[in-house]
């Protein structure tokens, strides 16, 4: 017999507690969950208050949210009469399993599945989406209204992007409709969205993305190491240090603040101590156009090379095949991390679909 759902809290791990990440995608079933009654039985479907708090309050610490339910399509028409359908990205509602419908979830918001948590009434359909995704958390309706006190669900500051999180996707869905109906190449379709990529040397209002992006982001990321707000104010106010933001914004909108580059300074070698961006432009080309900016520079200075801390893990490969293709080399292999090196002697122009600017 399966373990009840609300003692399979976390999920399945060989690592310690503290590595377990953030929940990023909470996962609703309708039915006896969002809301009290069933939908093909011609209920009076009703949303239980602490239901829609739970829903609003997840919403504005900028934790993404969907549905997977065994009902017809329309069923998500009675969801947006309960006034909650806004809330609910890329929403699943068929007969096929609930695992199948979360990985797509997971495929489309470019997130993994180990940061979902899924809520569901029914313990057999719990223990399938754990059979099939270990890593998924899982809880029953009667734990929400606690939901809101659980460490992973809890940010200690909710910064403006992640306030904005919800709309930066719909934005991007947008962006996504439209390149799938474009007849052209992917460098003309970026050429339409008329991006413009600011880079600049990071303020204090900055630090709490900052600090966000390297505990969020795992794909884009050339160190997998998350730094607190005050780490990377310590680095902020070191002479040998140069912290990056940047931002991105196109036809359709911000997508807010999605990279940072942290920079070790000497005299004569400048090293990327840690890149990381958002997935949301892991086709935009924006981390390889960043890391030219930063080549070109370099080469401007004066600069005998720039190095690169690089950590491969079967996440980040997408960031570490990147650095290859632009030229980096291995310097030297690391038990934790290897230095890879570009000598500068050829630096490839930036793209012209990207209107950079730069402040640093």
């Amino acid at each position: 017999m399966p373990a009840p759902p609300s003692e399979i809290m976390a999920p399945e791990s060989s690592e310690s507690p503290e590595t377990i990440p953030d929940v990023k995608c909470v996962v609703w079933d309708l039915d006896h969950t969002l809301w009290r009654g069933v939908y093909l039985e011609n209920d009076d479907l009703v949303v239980d208050e602490d239901v829609r708090r739970v829903i609003v309050a997840l919403d504005e610490r900028g934790i993404l949210q969907s549905i997977a339910s065994r009902n017809p399509a329309e069923v998500l028409e009675r969801v947006a009469e309960t006034g909650l359908g806004e809330y609910f990205l890329y929403p699943q509602a068929g007969w096929g399993e609930k695992s199948e419908a979360l990985a797509r979830i997971a495929e489309r918001l470019r997130i993994s599945l180990d940061t979902f948590l899924f809520i569901d009434d029914d313990r057999m359909e719990l223990d399938a989406v754990l059979h099939a995704h270990p890593q998924v958390r899982c809880c029953l309706p009667s734990e929400v209204p606690r939901l809101l006190e659980r460490e992973d669900l809890r940010a200690a500051i909710v910064t403006g992007d992640a306030r904005l999180r919800r709309q930066l996707y719909r934005s991007e869905e947008r962006r996504a409709q439209d390149e799938s109906t474009f007849t052209g190449s992917k460098v003309e379709f970026l050429r339409t969205l008329g991006m413009k990529l600011a880079i600049r040397r990071a303020a204090g209002p900055d630090l709490d993305r900052a600090a966000e992006l390297t505990a969020r982001t795992h794909q884009l990321n050339t160190t997998g190491v998350a730094y607190t707000r005050d780490e990377l104010e310590a680095l902020f106010d070191s002479p040998d240090h140069r912290l990056l933001v940047c931002t991105l914004d196109d036809v359709y909108g911000t997508y807010g603040t999605v990279g940072l580059v942290m920079l070790q300074c000497a005299q004569d070698t400048w090293t990327i101590q840690l890149l990381t961006f958002s997935c949301r432009v892991l086709s935009r080309n924006v981390a390889a156009t960043v890391v030219r900016a930063v080549l070109q520079r370099a080469a401007v200075s004066g600069l005998r090379a720039l190095h690169a801390r690089l950590v491969s893990t079967e996440r980040n490969r997408p960031v570490v095949v990147t650095f290859r293709l632009m030229g980096f080399r291995k310097l030297v292999h690391g038990e934790e991390a290897s230095l890879y090196t570009h000598e500068l002697t050829s630096v490839d122009p930036l793209p012209d679909y990207i209107h950079v600017e730069e402040e640093w």
